[in-house]
C-alpha cells in the first residue's frame, strides 16, 4: 500500500512492539465481551516507556503499526470475541485512506471487521473536533463499532456527544475509585448513566480493583466492566476470566 499524501506513515519506527490483551466483562452474562489491546515493547516494556518513543515523524507510523499488530496477534491467538483498538486522531490524515491498511489486516487474517472496536480517550487532544467526528463517521460506515475511553477526565466529552454519538463510553477509572464510598463520584456516574440510556449508548466502567466498587457497579445496572479485580493484562496471550 503506498503511503498516505502528506503524512509519514511508511516512516520506521525503528523499535519493535507487542500488543497485551485485557478482558472486558459482561457481568451480568458472566463471559467476556471484548479485550482491549495495550502497546507493550518487544520485552514487555510499558505503555508508557513505548509511547515515550514516538515522535511527530514516526506518529503516523506508530498508529497503523499498533492496529495491524493488534489484529495480527488477535488473530494468531484465536481471540474469541470483539477486539478494543486505540487510535490517535492526530495520527490519521485522512480517514478512509488510513483505515485502508486496517481493512486489509483484517482480510488477510480472516478478522471480522464487525468485532473491531476503535476507541479514542477523552483526553487525547486533536486539531479539531469536526475532524475527530468525520473519522468516526468513517470507522462507523465501514462497520467497525467506536468508544470514547476515559470519559469524564477530560472536558469535551459533552460536547462531542452533542456531534456523535459513539456505540460504546467508556467511564475514566478516576470517577470508579472507590466509588461504592464517594458520593461525588457516584453522583457523577449516575448522570453518565442516564445520559447513555437515553441516547441508547453502552457504557464500561474502567479501571474496578476491589468487590466493593464491583459491587456497586453492579447494583447500578452495570455489566460491562474491566480491570484488575477481574484480570490484568496479558502479553500476547488470555486466559479465561474467573467470575465471582
Amino acid at each position: 500500500m503506498s503511503a498516505c499524501p502528506g503524512c509519514d506513515c511508511r516512516t520506521p519506527l525503528n523499535f519493535g512492539i507487542k500488543m497485551a490483551f485485557q478482558p472486558i466483562v459482561d457481568a451480568s452474562q458472566k463471559n467476556v465481551f471484548a479485550y482491549e489491546a495495550l502497546v507493550r515493547g518487544e520485552n514487555g516494556e510499558g505503555a508508557g516507556e513505548v509511547l515515550g518513543r514516538v515522535t511527530e515523524e514516526t506518529k503516523y507510523t506508530f498508529d497503523q503499526s499498533c492496529r495491524v499488530k493488534a489484529i495480527e496477534t488477535a488473530s494468531r491467538i484465536e481471540l474469541p470475541s470483539k477486539l478494543s483498538i486505540n487510535f490517535m486522531p492526530n495520527a490519521i490524515y485522512e480517514p478512509e485512506t488510513c483505515l485502508a491498511k486496517t481493512l486489509s489486516t483484517a482480510r488477510k487474517t480472516g478478522f471480522d471487521k464487525k468485532n473491531i472496536i476503535f476507541e479514542v480517550t477523552e483526553q487525547e487532544k486533536v486539531v479539531s473536533q469536526d475532524f475527530l467526528v468525520d473519522v468516526f463517521e468513517a470507522y462507523r460506515k465501514e462497520g467497525f463499532m467506536t468508544a470514547i475511553d476515559d470519559f469524564g477526565a477530560g472536558h469535551s466529552g459533552l460536547n462531542l456527544l452533542s456531534d456523535f454519538q459513539p456505540d460504546i463510553i467508556k467511564i475514566d477509572m478516576k470517577l470508579i475509585r472507590d466509588i461504592d464510598s464517594n458520593k461525588v463520584n457516584q453522583v457523577l456516574v449516575k448522570g453518565i448513566l442516564d445520559i447513555a440510556e437515553q441516547l441508547g449508548i453502552r457504557i464500561i466502567a474502567e479501571g474496578i480493583e476491589t468487590e466493593h466498587e464491583f459491587k456497586y457497579l453492579q447494583d447500578a445496572g452495570v455489566s460491562l466492566m474491566q480491570g484488575y479485580f477481574f484480570q490484568k493484562p496479558m502479553l500476547e496471550a488470555i486466559q479465561p476470566v474467573v467470575f465471582r
